[in-house]
């Protein structure tokens, strides 16, 4: 009986010096990750974030729900086929593709944004995807776009940018499903130039390109032809779309077709090794229309804060003296991109304004969209830095360093899902408090009701949607922090499909800490 108490002594010391050992590692570890990171925990590599792979998930079904065409495993009980018929005048098939916002229009300047976002973020954070089972879901939604800018781009120098009158769509107030009026085509030929809406149509489908280089090689060289010829007229024959058609400037307004440009030459450049676009994006063209050493913010309509972050990745990674290291245009995009990164940072000297709530602020008309793409370049230049080893980062004399910019990603991240003065989840469908009156058609009729046109019945009722536009995020508060939950409130309340894009590579950046490759090929 002694010895029997004496050996399970002896296993029971055994196990409890086990598990001590195993919880000085754990605390070790951790104690490492908050030294590594300037004291801020973030998660293990590989491990996904609950919080942001929960709220990733919720983000994602906003491309199911936008979806146009014959829908194929639809799992939005509430949405059908729609467009099908969509391009038939010029003998296109244009159905895929997906609505703008709460509309039924699509927007081509805006819809290849969405790609050319959706591919970056799967490129930088496809593992994160992976962990958090949201890869799947990423694909689904950049396939069902690209399918449709591949058709869009019949010939060289022809590309269908518009489907769809937005005067007449934008008057009715019905389900896509249930739609009857004429959707016109708008096309960008050599006679009538849209050098922006072309471009951006280039960058997304280079971008993609490398996305599908490893899976579908057949799709992926496609998508790349695609995207140099779409360069090569758009460089030939300049313009800004919204001067050829300047009844559209009421809808997306291009303020300058120049940033496009280097944006897609840009993405070429990651797509081919091709050292001429990176020359032409470096050279003449970005002296004269980078506007480097001006921080800017990054939008659909500004590509210039990307473009230097992207580009900043060639310089990150260069091999030291390296030809492409010593470009010294290539340093001018990467001086400007940390010029971006300061203003971003709250205790920077330069830093822009901030809500009380503690959002960066803007623009009053969807207000997330510069804090939540702000968000997402933050957050891929730290690890940059932190995959680099160039972990320094000086703004006006004083030192940052990758978790600082990773600490701002993950404050306006959290803003968007509840941690705001409002106590409000602006991603629809994440948290216990979100808006109940999204402005969008498709989501405030019931689905067993054909309106026709004149369905203002339900624009106008203050009853909250039938329908639960899951993921959409909404345009965002005021100035004030403060939130109005009215269907006809556009300006705050209206989701747009190149919004959920953006808030997708903000979280895919959060979900997890891990390195990102040194090459995007």
């Amino acid at each position: 009986m002694a010895a029997r108490c004496c050996g399970c002594s002896v296993r029971c010391c055994c196990w409890l010096l086990v598990l001590t050992l195993v919880a000085l590692a754990v605390t070790a570890t951790v104690v490492f990750v908050r030294y590594r990171n300037g004291g801020q925990v973030f998660p293990l590599p590989g491990v996904p974030d609950a919080k942001y792979a929960e709220a990733l998930a919720v983000a994602l079904q906003f491309f199911q729900v936008q979806k146009s065409g014959k829908l194929v495993n639809n799992e939005i009980p509430w949405r059908g086929d729609s467009a099908l018929d969509d391009g038939e005048e010029a003998k296109l098939d244009l159905s895929k593709g997906m609505y703008d916002a709460g509309d039924h229009m699509k927007f081509g300047f805006t819809l290849a944004f969405t790609g050319t976002m959706l591919s970056w973020s799967v490129l930088e954070y496809g593992d994160a995807m992976r962990a958090a089972k949201q890869h799947d879901a990423a694909m689904d939604a950049l396939g069902w776009i690209m399918d449709f800018l591949i058709n869009a781009h019949p010939s060289d120098d022809v590309l269908y940018i518009q489907v769809g009158d937005p005067k007449a769509d934008h008057k009715c107030w019905e389900r896509p499903e249930t739609m009857s009026e004429k959707r016109p085509l708008t096309k960008i030929t050599t006679k009538s130039p849209g050098s922006d809406v072309v471009a951006e149509t280039a960058a997304a489908m280079a971008a993609a390109s490398l996305v599908y280089k490893p899976i579908n090689g057949t799709y992926s060289s496609s998508l790349l032809d695609h995207a140099q010829r779409l360069f090569a007229f758009a460089d030939k024959y300049r313009g800004a779309y919204t001067r050829t058609f300047p009844e559209l400037s009421a809808y997306y307004n291009s303020t300058t077709y120049q940033d496009e440009l280097l944006w897609a030459a840009s993405w070429l450049y990651h797509a081919t090794g091709n050292h001429s676009y990176l020359s032409y994006a470096t050279g003449k063209n970005g002296k004269e229309y980078a506007d480097l050493g001006n921080p800017r913010y990054f939008s659909w309509d500004d590509k210039r804060p990307g473009t230097e972050v992207l580009l900043s990745r060639v310089s990150f990674f260069a091999a030291d003296g390296s030809d492409v290291g010593q470009d010294e245009g290539l340093g001018s995009y990467k001086d400007t991109a940390d010029a971006v990164m300061c203003i971003l940072l709250p205790e920077s000297d330069t830093a822009a304004f901030r809500t009380d709530g503690g959002l960066l602020y803007v623009a009053e008309w969807n207000s997330l969209q510069h804090p939540v793409a702000s968000a997402f370049l933050a957050a891929v230049y730290s690890d940059y830095m932190s995959t680099s080893g160039k972990t320094e980062l000086t703004c006006s004399g004083k030192s940052f360093t990758a978790s600082d910019l990773r600490k701002f990603a993950k404050s306006q991240a959290d803003y968007v899902l509840g941690d705001n003065p409002m106590k409000l989840s602006y991603l629809v469908g994440y948290g216990d408090t979100y808006p109940q009156r999204v402005h969008h058609r498709g989501a405030s009729i019931p689905a067993d009701v054909d309106t026709g046109c004149d369905g203002q019945e339900w624009l106008k009722t203050s009853k909250p949607n039938p329908n639960v536009a899951t993921g959409a995020l909404v345009g965002g508060p005021f100035k004030n922090d403060s939130f109005i939950d009215d269907r006809e409130n556009v300006r705050q309340n209206e989701a747009t499909t190149y919004n959920s894009a953006l808030i997708v590579g903000l979280l895919s950046g959060l979900v997890s800490y891990s390195s990102v490759a040194q090459s995007l090929s």
